[in-house]
């Protein structure tokens, strides 16, 4: 039994500590930390198997009997407990994305350096079983030499402003999910970006410096282009669609819905709206993202995304992030 750490008690770590509890058999939550730790977190806690709640996140990382940590807090703080989980010798899951400077993400690659720790990174799209459908696909030749890539993401409705003040922006908090799909799917890494944003749903998010609507093309070293597209709002739900366009065909995925029924009659054909809420979306894919996780641990097995994936998809935000402000491509070589 692999004993867990999750170090924040928010809404994240709430959805692992609840995978953990219902779908991971071979882990355990002994201690959740929250320095804002209150009533309603220790009640969760209780009642999904969590062995104790604290404040003091130290607690966790000098506690012997646990194995592995998980860092559900907000951005800022992902750098610093890294590297103190890698020097306590815990294994860690870390929440996408690392950091949102380059410079603090290879300050916890030198820290892994000579370790023995397993580090994962928390790109759940990887785990969906529609996204991983396509990879297959793709991976099986069954669409041949690839071509041309497509990803569309859409929100259901904006952040807070308060949010989107503090989360790196578009390219760093949305947009970094279909990123690392786009090293997902297409085996191999961006050359050049070329970005463009604008502000179409809420003019509070562009007085707050970002966008909430973008678009992004890359060309892979491949030869290959990947088209994204991003909005931060989409009046019929939670919008997530991949395609993998290639020399033998297609391959796309669409969303989730609470039914596949599709009604025909004189009034037309009326299928149901994709699922709200990411959550809803995407809750098996954050069980099985942890339960892989734990089974590296377990098993002493590579991590299925590791800490150079992350490095890679915050390195292609910033390019997007630059390439939109400067209105131009951007060269990889140039991040």
């Amino acid at each position: 039994m692999i004993e867990v750490g999750i170090i924040g008690g928010g809404r994240i770590g709430q959805v692992h500590a609840t995978s953990i509890f219902t779908r991971v058999p071979n882990a355990h939550v002994k201690t959740l930390a929250d320095e804002y730790l209150n009533e309603n977190i220790e009640k969760f806690a209780a009642a999904n198997g969590v062995g104790q709640c604290v404040k003091d996140y130290h607690e966790i990382l000098n506690d012997p009997e646990i194995d592995a940590v998980l860092i559900c807090t907000p951005t800022p703080t992902h750098t610093p407990i890294s590297i103190e989980a890698i020097e306590a010798g815990k294994n860690v899951f870390c929440e996408k994305p690392i950091d949102h400077e380059i410079e603090n993400i290879n300050k916890v690659i030198e820290a892994l350096k000579g370790s023995k720790v397993k580090y994962q990174v928390g790109f759940n799209r990887r785990f969906d079983h529609n996204f991983k459908a396509v990879k297959q696909a793709s991976k099986d030749g069954k669409v041949g030499k690839t071509e041309m890539i497509t990803i569309q993401s859409r929100d259901p409705e904006p952040p807070p402003i308060d949010y989107v003040k503090i989360s790196g922006g578009i390219f760093l908090d949305m947009m970094i999910h279909d990123f690392d799909m786009a090293r997902f799917l297409a085996d191999c890494e961006p050359v050049e970006v070329y970005a463009e944003g604008a502000v179409l749903v809420d003019k509070a998010i562009g007085e707050a410096g970002d966008v909430d609507t973008a678009l992004v093309t890359m060309r892979m070293e491949d030869g290959s282009l990947v088209s994204i597209s991003n909005s931060r709002r989409a009046a019929y739900g939670y919008d997530q669609q991949a395609e993998i366009f290639g020399s033998k065909g297609a391959v796309k995925c669409g969303n989730d819905a609470s039914s596949q029924a599709v009604l025909s009659d004189e009034n037309g054909v009326t299928a149901e709206k994709p699922l709200f809420f990411f959550l809803e979306r995407y809750m098996d894919a954050y069980a099985d993202e942890i339960k892989q996780f734990i089974d590296a641990v377990e098993n002493d097995t590579d991590t299925p995304v590791n800490v150079m994936d992350g490095l890679e998809a915050v390195r292609i935000g910033i390019a997007a992030t630059k390439s939109c402000k400067e209105h131009r491509p951007v060269k990889m070589s140039e991040i």
